[in-house]
């Protein structure tokens, strides 16, 4: 007997016929969770508040608790959020000019109606900064007011003519940083490459950049990139002094590691032939004190090996925008303000600001934005009519410590969870600290070339040079 054929059955067919007799709701798609995308701003102001924690721990370790003050960007107050401030500076210290200003410092204080305003007395550091400065540890306020803001807005007062002329008695002892508000560190983390290649290229002259000698102030210098074939290109870079070796950890690699390599690696690929010596004087969390840095400054100018070309990748903002008077007692010691024997090119700083940043807005210093590859410039590059030249500053590619690298930027934590990344000796770096050693390569190229003076190399090069694009940029010119 032959057995009936079983009905056919299909899963879809089934569930259409349930369908049509019970109608369900039309299925929606399942609800995803809110995206939440930072505000720019927010970001910003986490970032600014990571890194001065950075710095602050940096100079805790090395220097003592409370080495570290912020100031806001108006009056002489400290600011409520760190994210509002302007500079950062060392607390209860000043500096001022030995002699006649530093007797109307000690006049200030001395005054008998002043008798009651402040406790303890006046005292000169030990040790004299080069070009006969002082660094005072000043009295401190009865009235909770801050020792070194509020008192110097009052000397300011005391002394009109000379605040008008931005020539005032004394400063704070600012610290210098790796570039700018709101990113005291530079424009990005640094990240992997895409490819083993420098950028900038190397240049195909052998010889460019003979008998040059350039000095490159920032964080030292992991010298294994010297020895390393990956980075063959920095051969003739070296520490200035044994105390300048960066040392690193390649199980974890800390933050501002690897910057003062990165951008000798770029004077060296441009220059492979120039001498290029790395000055270890941002260890603190890439940061100095003004002060120090100008110790430090002076000695690399007194040496036998008297460099041409000095690259500063470092900087900040300043007291109602006052000079560094550091670096002017500099110039005068040392007559950079020609800068045909000595020609300082420095960073303009990465916080998108008109405002001034010193070294950099020194007439006589090279003051370098960023610019895209397209001419425009970066979004985060500082500008104004102090900006003296313009270099690329996004995705430069050169050598890195090799390890790893846990970022801590907010933009690179995402959920909670940091990114890691892995460095084989090279990396891809952005911010205006990586643009200043394009010109400063160059330079040398240039001078080793036609053995000119730096400042008149650096007036031949900037006038060859094609314009930016960008109206921001004000007509200044572009160093590739």
């Amino acid at each position: 007997m032959t057995e009936s054929p079983r009905p056919s059955f299909s899963l879809r067919d089934f569930i259409a016929q349930i369908r049509r007799r019970f109608p369900w709701p039309p299925i929606k798609p399942p609800i995803k969770p809110p995206i939440d995308v930072p505000d720019p701003i927010d970001h910003d102001t986490e970032r600014l508040q990571v890194q001065v924690d950075v710095i602050r721990a940096a100079f805790d370790e090395a220097l003592g608790k409370d080495s570290v003050a912020a100031a806001g960007p108006d009056g002489p107050l400290r600011p409520g959020d760190e994210s509002d401030m302007k500079y950062l500076y060392r607390p209860g210290h000043m500096l001022v000019r030995d002699g006649d200003d530093f007797r109307l410092l000690a006049e200030f204080f001395g005054d008998p109606e002043r008798e009651n305003d402040f406790t303890g007395e006046l005292i000169r550091a030990d040790e004299p900064i080069p070009g006969r400065l002082v660094l005072a540890q000043v009295p401190s306020r009865n009235d909770r007011g801050d020792d070194v803001l509020k008192t110097l807005e009052e000397i300011d007062r005391a002394n009109p003519e000379r605040t008008e002329r931005g020539d005032p008695i004394a400063t704070p002892d600012h610290i210098l940083y790796v570039t700018g508000l709101p990113r005291l560190c530079p424009a990005t983390e640094p990240e992997e490459p895409r490819g083993p290649d420098p950028e900038p290229p190397l240049n195909p002259n052998p010889d460019a950049g003979a008998d040059v000698q350039v000095s490159v102030v920032d964080t030292g210098l992991w010298t294994a990139a010297v020895t390393s074939s990956t980075t063959a290109w920095m051969d003739d870079v070296s520490p200035a002094t044994p105390s300048d070796e960066e040392h690193v950890d390649p199980a974890q690699i800390h933050k501002y590691a690897g910057h003062g390599t990165f951008v000798a690696g770029i004077i060296g690929c441009l220059a492979p032939k120039a001498t290029i010596e790395v000055e270890g004087l941002l260890p603190n969390g890439g940061a100095v004190h003004e002060s120090q840095i100008c110790k430090q400054l002076d000695q690399a100018l007194e040496s036998k090996k008297h460099p041409q070309l000095i690259s500063i990748s470092a900087g900040t903002h300043t007291r109602n925008d006052f000079a560094l008077l550091t670096f002017e007692m500099l110039a005068s010691t040392y007559g950079l303000d020609d800068g045909e024997e000595t020609l300082i090119v420095a960073a303009a700083g990465n916080d998108s600001s008109r405002e001034p940043f010193y070294p950099a807005a020194f007439p006589w210093v090279v003051a370098v934005g960023a610019v895209e590859r397209n001419g425009k410039v970066c979004e985060f590059s500082n500008y104004g009519e102090w900006v003296d030249v313009w270099a690329l500053g996004r995705n430069l590619v050169n050598a890195f410590p090799e390890g790893t690298y846990t970022c801590y930027e907010p933009d690179n934590i995402h959920n909670g969870v940091a990114d890691v990344r892995h460095f084989k000796g090279i990396a891809q770096w952005s911010g205006t600290s990586f643009a200043t050693p394009i010109v400063t390569g160059r330079l040398a190229e240039r001078i080793g070339a036609t053995k000119e003076g730096a400042r008149t190399a650096f007036a031949a090069l900037n006038s060859a040079a094609p314009q930016s694009p960008d109206p921001k940029a004000g007509g200044g010119r572009i160093i590739s």
